[in-house]
């Protein structure tokens, strides 16, 4: 029987990021750049999660599925032949670039491997006034959008969001959106590297020069008749979170001492936000601490319980049933 999971994260050196996974998440870096991501579950080419310990040390995600699909998913299906989803941690030091991630209709028209991606963030920690954009404003077209990006002035377009810690923000594929300023935060998304950045605000990237853009594929990919925020929906426990057809994703708090139970079948992923919590799979239990990222494969998902060591807080991720 597979045991609980954990994955040796990916740390992203990019231009807008900062150094918040060491100051409010206890990681050690890898160096003293700046760190915008890291990739807690993940299965693409670009990164295949290795097993941090136990008997299965060392063991890539793809090769989980390929050996142990059935175990590790129970009924969920792979995503193109992936694990369906991504986890990441974001901190966004500076403003991240305009973008829009495509649709299964999208990745049909443009081809080259392009891969849907449906997303959610929950604000974990973020700066007095901190603002996000997520969608268009009313009104805005095909041709207004793509004059602005001519004139290099596309912000006067885009819907702005503002957060505070505990805001949960859905981003539907074909959703334009930028992370701004000063925004820590936790992200579930279908497994895609599919990103077709529209403005970067005129900035270079770490080697001096501009990072490249995708105008023409991301204007084939932005849904132009929908405006605003997207709405989300409710998980089904009623607590504040995220329900879409791909995952469902919830915030927990618990004090100490308390115990919940998260799921009647697996597979769950839980991320540590705050405080630590023992995670508690029949006959298994590890310890979660904030910063740090596990799954409960379909297995061992029959009795799954969170138990408090302290005040604590925790995203509960399950995932869509075929």
């Amino acid at each position: 029987m597979l045991p609980i999971l954990s994955f040796v994260p990916r740390h992203v050196s990019v231009v807008w990021g900062g150094r918040a996974f060491a100051s409010l998440l206890g990681r050690e870096l890898p160096d003293d750049g700046p760190f915008g991501e890291s990739w807690e579950i993940c299965d693409l080419p670009e990164f295949d999660s290795p097993v941090a310990d136990g008997p299965l040390a060392g063991t890539t995600l793809s090769q989980l599925v390929l050996r142990h699909g059935a175990d590790l998913l129970g009924a969920v299906s792979p995503l193109d032949g992936r694990f369906p989803l991504l986890f990441k941690f974001i901190d966004a030091r500076d403003t991240l670039s305009v973008q829009v991630h495509p649709d299964r209709d999208a990745c049909l028209r443009l081809g080259a491997d392009a891969r849907p991606k449906t997303e959610a963030w929950f604000i974990i920690d973020c700066a007095p006034g901190a603002f996000l954009y997520a969608g268009l404003r009313q009104g805005g077209t095909a041709a207004s959008f793509a004059r602005a990006i001519d004139e290099g002035n596309v912000e006067p377009l885009l819907h702005r969001v503002d957060v505070a810690p505990g805001d949960f923000i859905f981003l539907p594929a074909g959703t334009v959106h930028a992370i701004g300023a000063g925004i820590v935060l936790a992200e579930v998304q279908q497994t895609s590297a599919t990103t077709y950045r529209v403005f970067d605000w005129n900035r270079p990237g770490l080697d001096g020069r501009p990072r490249p853009l995708h105008v023409e594929q991301a204007m084939q990919a932005i849904h132009f008749n929908e405006w605003g925020r997207p709405p989300m929906k409710v998980p089904r426990s009623g607590r504040p979170g995220v329900q879409c057809d791909d995952f469902e994703m919830e915030y927990l708090v618990l004090q100490g001492g308390n115990t919940v139970r998260i799921s009647e079948k697996g597979p769950v992923v839980v991320m540590g936000i705050a405080g630590a919590f023992a995670l508690r799979a029949g006959d298994e239990r590890r310890r979660l601490p904030r910063g740090d990222t596990l799954m409960v494969p379909a297995c061992r998902g029959d009795d799954v319980q969170l138990i408090a060591e302290e005040s604590a807080a925790c995203l509960v991720v399950r995932f869509r049933e075929e």
